[in-house]
């Protein structure tokens, strides 16, 4: 009889991919093949095979290894936090408070204030109330206690609090609410069909093309290639991190030398920056680039200003284009070639607008949450809104003008600091058209300290309310069409400019909290929770890659609204600093993105004649000159990190709020309040801007 053969511990085991195996016995009645193939995969697994003691361990095991890990993760970073709060908010070790000139912040603070304080005592009343029993808020239907049941004078004084919560507190919180939830709504349904319609210009492939060869001359008798008389203007003020790196690339664009102008913008008050700009243009200029230099004595308009007095120069009128490159932009080289072309025989054409693209989005988490923001505004605001309506807020840089589309509409005006926008409206209204062109990018970067991108924030929102007030007249007595006009009013400004600031800060920073401790004004789990991510979810799907961070940029967003509404009310009442101007700074980085890009542009370039450097007695008395204003350079600034205290004092009010809603035992409400809390408190001690692996 052959020897009995048990092959389930096998079957049971994880196999490995290999050869075939043939077994057989000595003295074989029979021969088992085991085929490790492709068919093994569809073999049927037996469900009720079991595992053994030694394999539901390692099981155990792995599971409670990745717990201990995740909890570890959470008391570092929870251990992270006390240690900051103690350094910065009670030490105050390396950080300096930040003053609070951005429209009438002060005043903002007083009330965030008076909510806190009240809060807390609220607070105090009834964790005091729940101590002895008086728990009349657990119940759905609030019932309050008649004279005959009052217990002393304390529950008399609660009682009188519940009633008058009842009556005349929760009325008006519940009408605000619902005010703002409808505003919510709204807005959502107007990004819901925005992303609807970025999927169906991906499902169609909608994108402007260029037909034929746009440069190939069309008289017969002279056969060749044209091409127009392109402007380039470089504006900048005290770039000293990044001048070097877009004067270069912007140098090396591939165009006829003799068919392109170069204009260094400089307005910069440092005499040091001044000269190194001077000796990078005073370079390229000696390698045959038509590339000029001009200083401002007198900085009026700031950016607006700057470039009006560059137009106003004689030698413009030769020129039919104009492209604008901030001091932190790199383009292409083949960036003209790729814009330029689209105004050929589309004479109602004023502008083409690129894409951006960041070399220092992964450099912490603020510049990951702003790439999020960014990506959606590109592929999906402006992509949609050039698509079909040939009209989008031109964003300052990395664009194409058309110059009689420019004095057609007024030329640049200094009356706000969105400029961009103030002459993209002013054209739509004299019946311009913009094309948009989403796979045309242009590397730049995006603010890394929160400081930064807190003024950037309050310039770009501050700026559009100053600017609605400006323009509504004209926009009512324009005579484009009717729907253009109701475009411009209720969603280009009002909807996406003064809403959705005024509803995020509103809904999410103070009406919830406050509901907390009135409770007969709720708040239903949707508007919390089900649409605010379904939003951060549409938010999210232009760039796949950032859905980790889907949570810290939804609590993120709701931070920056204390911000962005503060901005919104200093713009639409012309407080003190909606007027008011500061340069982003930037880190001038090169990223690997960046790298790529110019190694790119090198093997481009390879081939054409270089110039280099001579040895003549004027090249190196600059030379002599640059070095020494390099030494004489004043040393980097150690940072120093700032605290704001209206995003502390909303911390602790939502954290109040977190608590209350414990008594309660509101789940939900209680981890959002946490969580939005802690997030407040990040950002008030100036940590989000850290940098992070």
């Amino acid at each position: 009889m052959s020897p009995r053969l048990d092959f389930s511990d096998w079957w049971g085991k994880d196999s490995k991919k290999g050869t075939p195996v043939v077994v057989k016995m000595e003295n074989p009645n029979y021969s088992v093949v085991e085929i490790n193939g492709p068919d093994s995969a569809f073999r049927p697994v037996e469900k009720n095979r079991g595992k053994n003691a030694k394999q539901v361990t390692w099981v155990l095991l792995l599971k409670a290894h990745r717990a201990v890990g995740c909890v570890a993760w959470l008391a570092t970073v929870f251990w992270a936090l006390l240690g900051a709060i103690k350094k910065r908010l009670i030490f105050r070790q390396g950080v300096a408070v930040a003053t609070e000139k951005l429209g009438k912040g002060k005043l903002v603070l007083k009330i965030i204030r008076v909510f806190l304080v009240t809060s807390l005592a609220i607070l105090a009343f009834e964790v005091l109330a729940y101590l002895k029993g008086w728990r009349y808020f657990e119940s759905a239907n609030l019932h309050i206690p008649r004279t005959l049941g009052v217990q002393g004078l304390l529950h008399m004084v609660y009682v009188a609090w519940l009633t008058f919560r009842a009556d005349y507190i929760a009325p008006v919180i519940q009408v605000l609410s619902q005010f703002c939830v409808v505003l919510f709504l709204i807005q959502s349904v107007d990004r819901l069909v925005l992303c609807l319609g970025c999927f169906w210009i991906k499902f169609k492939k909608i994108k402007p093309r260029i037909d034929g060869d746009p440069f190939k001359s069309d008289d017969v008798e002279a056969p060749g290639y044209e091409y127009p008389m392109v402007l380039v203007q470089i504006p900048m003020c005290n770039e000293r991190e990044v001048y070097e790196q877009s004067i270069s690339a912007v140098c090396q664009m591939d165009w006829p030398k003799d068919r392109i102008l170069i204009q260094v913008l400089d307005d910069s008050n440092d005499e040091s920056i001044q000269w190194l700009i001077k000796a990078e243009v005073t370079k390229w200029n000696q390698k045959g680039v038509n590339i000029i230099y001009r200083h401002r004595l007198i900085r009026t308009g700031y950016k607006a200003g700057n470039l009006k007095s560059a137009m106003s120069c004689d030698y413009v009128k030769d020129y039919e284009f104009v492209a604008i490159f901030d001091a932190d932009f790199q383009p292409n080289p083949d960036f003209l070639k790729l814009t330029v072309p689209h105004f050929k025989n589309n004479p109602e054409l004023g502008l083409v607008q690129a894409r951006w693209a960041f070399v220092n989005k992964d450099e912490n988490l603020l510049t990951r949450l702003q790439n999020i923001n960014l990506c959606f505004h590109f592929e999906v605001e402006q992509q949609v809104n050039g698509a079909f309506l040939n009209f989008f807020g031109f964003n300052g840089t990395a664009g194409v003008w058309r110059i009689k589309a420019l004095e057609d509409s007024g030329g640049w005006l200094e009356r706000t600091t969105v400029e961009d926008m103030d002459i993209a409206v002013r054209a739509h209204l004299n019946g311009w058209k913009f094309i948009f062109l989403n796979d045309v990018k242009v590397l730049c970067e995006v603010p890394e300290s929160y400081e930064a991108y807190r003024k950037q924030q309050h310039r770009w929102h501050s700026g559009p309310m100053q600017l609605f007030r400006l323009c509504l007249p004209a926009i009512i007595t324009s005579k484009i069409a009717l729907w253009k006009k109701a475009n411009l009013i209720f969603l280009f400004f009002l909807l996406r400019k003064l809403i959705l600031p005024f509803y995020s800060f509103t809904l999410f920073c103070i009406i919830l909290p406050l509901t907390m401790f009135v409770p007969e004004a709720e708040l239903p789990m949707w508007v919390i929770c089900y649409v605010p991510v379904v939003m951060s979810f549409l938010n999210i799907l232009p760039d796949p890659k950032s859905f980790p961070f889907i949570v810290p940029y939804l609590l993120f967003e709701n931070t920056m609204s204390v911000t962005k509404f503060n901005a919104m009310v200093s713009g639409l009442f012309q407080l003190g600093s909606s007027y008011e101007w500061v340069v982003t700074k930037k880190a001038g980085r090169s990223s690997e993105s960046d790298l790529l890009a110019a190694a790119e542009r090198d093997s481009k370039t390879m081939n054409q004649p270089q110039i280099c450097r001579g040895a003549s007695e004027t090249e190196l008395g600059l030379l002599n000159q640059l070095t020494e204003q390099k030494e004489a350079a004043p040393k980097p600034v150690k940072k120093v990190n700032k605290i704001y205290r209206k995003e502390l004092a909303l911390a602790f009010l939502l954290l109040t709020a977190s608590v209350r809603s414990l008594l309660s035992a509101q789940g939900v409400h209680f981890y959002f309040l946490l969580f939005q809390g802690v997030t407040f408190l990040v950002v008030g001690l100036d940590l989000i801007g850290e940098q992070i692996s």
